[in-house]
């Protein structure tokens, strides 16, 4: 699909039904969710799409949140959809809540998955970067020598792969994991990742506490990133709940019978 400046980004749509809209983490990375949208397809339209600069989508920017916000919004344009649910992950499901945030009477149910919630970064940063090194264990040493230095591709890969290891509870199948996350490899867009993660969002809070859009937070207790952290959102939203899995940050990898129903009986819900 094309959006109103003339990028083209890719897309997929599977499925027959009410539409739903994937938005992947990153900033920078790909849509890795194809295992989550075939178990809603049924009863489902699934539409999963690369963001801009990212995955299987060109290089080009400019990159910022508001535009991401707008080729979403050209996403829903291009299928012809005015009304759609989202499901966000990580940094997908702060892209979702903007833009449900942004255009309410566009969105008829919003899932936040593995996101960060909505205070400051630094409120909760400096434990995730513990987490992370407790999470790495023997493998910090290599991660931290990559981390220092300028990479060829193929380490690009290798650092992508340890640190994605730690998002995962079971440690001893998290390499395992990882590698699947990176199967196919389409590269990180690192620009793309620094840009978005500059921009601040104050007075989500306020939005927050004014949305009546149905949302339903789905998180792993094991992720690395604080879960104290999304408290303060399940506290603003007035129409919401909450399902918690013993999992990581990838929860549909580690519990999919779990995610799989949460989301599901969400979606159908009336």
């Amino acid at each position: 699909m094309e959006t109103d400046d003339g990028i083209r980004l890719w897309t997929a749509r599977t499925g027959d039904g009410e539409p739903v809209v994937f938005c992947h983490g990153g900033p920078g990375l790909w849509d890795m969710m194809a295992d989550v949208a075939a178990s809603p397809s049924g009863a489902a339209t699934v539409c999963r799409w690369d963001q801009r600069g990212c995955g299987r989508s060109p290089r080009q920017g400019p990159y910022s949140v508001a535009r991401t916000m707008a080729d979403l919004d050209a996403v829903l344009a291009h299928f012809g959809w005015d009304r759609v649910a989202l499901l966000g992950h990580s940094w997908g499901a702060q892209l979702a809540l903007r833009y449900t945030l942004a255009h309410p009477e566009r969105v008829t149910k919003l899932v936040y998955v593995s996101g960060t919630g909505i205070d400051d970064d630094s409120t909760w940063h400096a434990a995730y970067q513990r987490n992370l090194r407790d999470a790495l264990g023997g493998r910090l040493p290599r991660w931290e020598a990559l981390r220092d230095r300028d990479r060829t591709a193929e380490e690009d890969r290798e650092y992508c792969v340890l640190q994605w290891s730690a998002d995962f509870a079971d440690r001893e199948r998290a390499l395992e994991h990882a590698e699947a996350m990176a199967d196919p490899w389409f590269d990180v867009n690192f620009e793309c990742n620094a840009a978005l993660n500059r921009e601040r969002s104050p007075g989500l809070r306020d939005q927050c506490e004014t949305l009546k859009v149905p949302t339903l937070i789905v998180d792993g207790t094991a992720d690395i990133r604080p879960r104290w952290a999304v408290d303060s959102l399940e506290r603003a939203l007035p129409v919401v709940s909450r399902v918690q899995l013993m999992a990581g940050h990838l929860p549909w990898v580690e519990d999919p019978t779990g995610f799989h129903a949460a989301v599901s009986g969400f979606l159908a819900s009336t």
